[in-house]
């Protein structure tokens, strides 16, 4: 039978390194830029479709499809990351495209609301497995120098296509209907991101046995640690880890609310349709954007205070937003909240990639990715509830409040990791 999955011997010597692998890099870029495109096109028009197609007044209610994207996602990241260490990566990218293609087709032909939140089961899984393994694959092919500059293109590259996508699928909501045209556009996506998966990227895990030996860690080539013991040292053993790990779930626990609440919040506030997809495509695509410069200052000034300071700067976003009106302020409070998601979220994943160890690497960034992805699901229940009680308002100035917290914790726990800046 052949193997998706080429032996190390049928391999040659690889040379990590930005520049040297420049080929495959740049394929990964195109396959997340695919990835974020398929769940932007929902960022826009699931809030509105629950309500005007389905009849869901409760704002709990409309945040079960995010609630259920979250738990999946989260708990197959943790999943893709030990698997892609024991039977390599490829085989874990395709599996999450398979799984993926019939989202758009599901929630084109939904009869009831509960047809859109199983479809967002299947998209969580899609994201869990393709978007994790895009992050693991590029971490082994740039090396242990640039991941902050690896992480900054590898999220520039998904957010700006969630962006573009968030947009896109908003305009053609307005002027058309908000199904089926954008999961039209939405299932070519999906089948692009297959077909390039397939034919033109490769397996990367043998990356990960040359660093080892290059690093000499104590640990062998092929000798991992167990799967209980990598989660207990991201989640809480660890200092860094664990401070990481918390930071990634606060940032997702505010986007999971901006997400489910922002469309709504700017629509009864009177801006029309057009201007709504405007707005909710300024945070993600400052937060794409931005990475590009984040990404590769972490490298240069270290990980910590770029962590801490956008944390900090999320928090005061978020808390302008409703103390704020018009579409100016919105449009400003949005991009100084994708300013600071920018300044985290690939600077997370780097510090996971510095403080782990190349064989069991891949296993700590899936847990990571549990946390910072159950975020999600904190985040949707949390904002639903505060919303239906106290109202949007509130619900938006409580998760900045949490956000502000998990700064505070970044500056007193973490440590800083990048190389030759400890």
């Amino acid at each position: 039978m052949l193997s998706i999955v080429p032996t190390t011997a049928d391999l040659p010597s690889p040379r990590h390194g930005l520049r040297e692998n420049w080929t495959q890099f740049s394929l990964l870029v195109l396959v997340n830029a695919f990835v974020g495109s398929v769940v932007g096109i929902e960022r826009t028009v699931l809030p509105l479709l629950a309500s005007t197609e389905f009849g869901i007044a409760s704002q709990a209610a409309v945040f079960n499809f995010i609630v259920s994207f979250g738990l999946a996602k989260a708990f197959t990241n943790l999943f893709a990351g030990r698997l892609s260490d024991q039977i390599g990566r490829k085989p874990v990218l395709l599996a999450g495209w398979l799984i993926g293609l019939p989202v758009p087709i599901i929630i084109m032909l939904a009869p009831h609301w509960n047809w859109v939140v199983f479809a967002n089961v299947l998209l969580g899984i899609n994201q869990g497995l393709c978007w994790s393994t895009t992050v693991i694959m590029k971490i082994d092919l740039v090396g242990p120098k640039r991941r902050g500059l690896a992480m900054g293109l590898n999220e520039a590259a998904g957010y700006l296509a969630v962006a573009l996508a968030a947009f896109g699928a908003g305009y053609l909501a307005a002027t058309t209907s908000l199904r089926p045209q954008p999961f039209w556009y939405g299932a070519f996506l999906a089948l692009a991101g297959l077909v390039v998966s397939t034919f033109l990227v490769r397996e990367t895990r043998h990356f990960t046995t040359f660093e080892a030996r290059q690093s000499h860690t104590h640990l062998s080539a092929t000798e991992q640690p167990t799967f209980a013991s990598v989660f207990w040292l991201t989640s809480w053993r660890n200092r860094t880890l664990f401070a990481a790990s918390q930071a990634g779930m606060v940032n997702n626990l505010n986007d999971g609310m901006a997400w489910g609440l922002f469309p709504i919040f700017f629509s009864l506030a009177g801006l029309s349709l057009a201007e709504v997809s405007l707005l909710v495509a300024i945070y993600p695509a400052a937060w794409g954007l931005l990475q590009l410069v984040t990404g590769i200052m972490s490298d240069y000034v270290g990980r910590k205070r770029i962590i801490t300071a956008g944390m900090l700067l999320q928090a005061v976003a978020l808390w302008l937003i409703p103390s704020t009106n018009g579409f100016w302020l919105w449009a400003g409070a949005s991009a100084l909240l994708g300013l600071g998601t920018a300044m985290v979220y690939p600077t997370l994943l780097a510090t996971i990639s510095d403080v782990a160890q190349p064989v069991w690497r891949a296993t700590a960034v899936g847990v990571y990715r549990l946390w910072r992805d159950g975020g999600y699901v904190v985040g949707a229940l949390l904002a639903g509830i505060v919303a239906d009680i106290l109202g949007l308002h509130w619900a938006i100035g409580v998760v900045g409040l949490l956000t502000f917290g998990s700064g505070l914790l970044c500056a007193f726990v973490m440590t800083e990791s990048a190389p030759d800046k400890h």
